[in-house]
């Protein structure tokens, strides 16, 4: 399943950097987490903005990070999919294939939810 490799492999990952990384390193791993909390704006609205630039930034491990936020955030599939047509305005025809394997990523953790899985990082 492409969910589970990339939150073990995301995992993996972020070990390494943090255990080898300057606090430089660290203090925008943990800037970037902030940055998605409830503030003004609300998380899913946020999560909704990160989904729309990574997408725009052709980032296809940012877009399923974003993805599996909005799921655990309660998003709904339409909701998820004007976003993707905001991305896709703003990026153009360059954004098709990323959305099209966000469509199929946001199939899977759809799958995982209906057959009672914890979808999660």
């Amino acid at each position: 399943m492409e969910y589970r490799k990339f939150v073990e492999t995301r995992r993996k990952l972020n070990e390494k950097v943090l255990s080898k990384g300057t606090l430089n390193t660290k203090r925008f791993f943990n800037l970037d987490t902030a940055v998605y909390s409830t503030g003004k704006l609300d998380a899913k609205t946020k999560e909704l903005m990160g989904l729309v630039a990574s997408m725009v930034l052709r980032c296809d491990d940012c877009i399923r990070y974003h993805l599996v936020r909005c799921v655990q955030e309660g998003l709904s599939d339409e909701e998820i999919f004007e976003a993707f047509d905001v991305a896709l305005v703003v990026g153009g025809s360059i954004v098709i294939p990323h959305l099209r394997r966000a469509v199929s990523f946001l199939e899977e953790l759809r799958r995982m939810q209906k057959n009672g899985e914890i979808v999660s990082l």
